[in-house]
């Protein structure tokens, strides 16, 4: 049985860095923990390559049990092609000492045609180095192999019944460009063997490359030696200039020489670290204020991103809300009252009608609608309005209701030490009510709250629903209660002495 150095995921690793490759090969215990949002998006792969294999079906299986069994995958393999199997999926080959397992194998018109499944909706750099690798392991492990395309989404399939797997997937041959890069990918086979065999960790600094084509998972142990808030942390600089300052011995803020070149908001930034000091702009805080025109409502939206479709009238990672909470004041000193939504995990129950229903009789009254950061839960209300074109008439009212609360902060009419040169909610909120804090809940951000709600669908424990649904609604509550605490102190911080 033929072994192997390197995996087809080792060499891609070893693009992007070598002190990856090396660290994944012999300390992988220091690789940063898998959140629950990044496992979600490699079920979310595992499950798109698996919808795939219709695109060809009747095949063969020949994945391993599990990552320590390739053995069984490449004897699978070799047995199902002697036997004159034309479709294999998970098909495991090793020449070089690379080991490549390939989503679907299929023999057509005499010779094996490769098909790399992505849960993409382009092909990018990456997947062409990847396809490479996997042409070069398997067009020498097995005669007759001329082709490969990498299949991945389709942005542009709209689902109207039962999915239609020929629509759903975009295949596009990248044969060309696998044969082109066989000198490339011997050269750096070698080199990667050479690491490998160094057993020893390459000194290698931080950079760019850290998250260029994919987040590292070692950035935890790699910028370990960074600080909390640093350089890194400035706001609009480009990363050129930021590891440019770091080459300096630059990481502190306050390290930054008064006569380096910055613009307007990031000289203010490094200015109020640097004097402990906040700016506020009273006149224009006043000016945004004077659009506040009760009764008001304080609206936050959350959206899920399926990589497939799930329901009539939409497209592949078509952002569909999914939840909002919305607190609805009469006058300023009024009691807030709370309203919320929350979709049920039903692939047969399209939450969007029930949602902007629900959502318009909730705003039903208000006079100004806050929300932070417009352009999000304007364009969800636009793609509403084109999907259901029966609400159109309501929704175009309530955009025209909506002011952006970011904007002062955006543009830093107020701004603290605090907010560490972010204007985002999570952390304006901390900065002016420091109670009122993210970190201590179980769902923090958008995007964890977009990928746990769509794991639901596959989740029949009815503990872990409940669990996931209680941290939904605390999350998107915060968010809402905390634009009217913000609007509370934009107020109170004009008022006259």
């Amino acid at each position: 049985m033929p072994t192997h150095l390197l995996s087809k995921s080792t060499f891609i690793r070893g693009l992007q860095c070598e002190k990856n490759l090396f660290l994944y090969k012999y300390h992988p215990e220091l690789a940063d923990e898998i959140s629950d949002a990044q496992q979600a998006i490699f079920d979310r792969g595992t499950n798109v390559g698996l919808l795939a294999q219709q695109l060809f079906p009747g095949g063969v299986n020949c994945a391993p049990p599990n990552h320590f069994q390739y053995d069984q995958c490449i004897e699978k393999t070799k047995k199902a092609i002697a036997d004159g199997v034309t479709t294999l999926y998970e098909a495991g080959f090793v020449f070089d000492e690379v080991l490549v397992i390939c989503d679907i194998l299929v023999k057509e018109k005499g010779t094996w045609h490769i098909y790399e499944v992505k849960s993409s909706t382009s092909v990018s750099e990456v997947y062409l180095n990847d396809a490479a690798i996997q042409f070069y392991v398997v067009k020498n492990s097995i005669p007759d192999v001329k082709e490969i395309s990498i299949v991945y989404l389709n942005n542009q399939y709209v689902r109207m019944g039962e999915v239609n797997i020929n629509e759903l997937f975009s295949i596009e041959n990248v044969n060309e460009f696998a044969a082109e890069r066989e000198d490339f990918v011997k050269e750096n086979i070698a080199r990667f063997k050479e690491v490998i065999m160094q057993k020893k960790e390459p000194k290698i600094d931080i950079g760019p490359h850290c998250n260029d084509p994919y987040p590292c998972p070692f950035i935890g142990h790699c910028w370990q030696h960074i600080p909390e808030y640093s350089v890194f942390n400035i706001s609009y600089l480009k990363s050129d200039r930021k590891f440019e300052l770091y080459k300096q011995g630059i990481l502190k803020l306050t390290d930054i020489p008064d006569d380096y070149p910055l613009g307007a908001s990031q000289r203010l930034q490094v200015d109020c670290e640097k004097n402990k000091k906040s700016v506020i702009d009273k006149a224009a805080i006043g000016e945004f204020l004077s659009l506040v025109e009760y009764p008001v409502a304080y609206m936050d939206f959350e959206t899920m991103m399926p990589a497939v479709p799930m329901f009539d009238n939409s497209r592949p990672y078509q952002q569909i809300p999914f939840q909002y909470s919305v607190h609805y004041q009469k006058k300023k000193d009024s009691e807030l009252i709370h309203k919320e939504y929350l979709a049920e995990s039903d692939c047969a129950k399209d939450p969007r009608k029930e949602f902007i229903e629900k959502l318009l009789s909730d705003l039903n009254g208000a006079n100004t609608i806050i929300v932070y950061n417009q352009a999000f839960e304007i364009t969800r209300l636009n793609e509403i309005a084109r999907d259901f074109p029966q609400y159109e008439v309501e929704i175009e009212k309530v955009i025209s209701k909506i002011i952006d609360l970011m904007k002062p902060f955006q543009n830093k009419s107020y701004y603290t030490p605090e907010m560490k040169g972010s204007y985002s909610i999570k952390a304006v909120l901390p900065a002016l009510i420091p109670e009122m804090k993210y970190e201590d809940l179980a769902i923090s951000d958008g995007g964890t709250a977009s990928r746990i709600f769509e794991s639901l669908f596959n989740n029949c424990d009815l503990i872990r629903q409940v669990e996931i649904r209680n941290a939904l609604y605390l999350y998107c509550k915060l968010d809402s209660l905390g634009m009217e605490k913000i609007i509370n102190k934009l107020f109170h911080t004009i008022k006259p002495n």
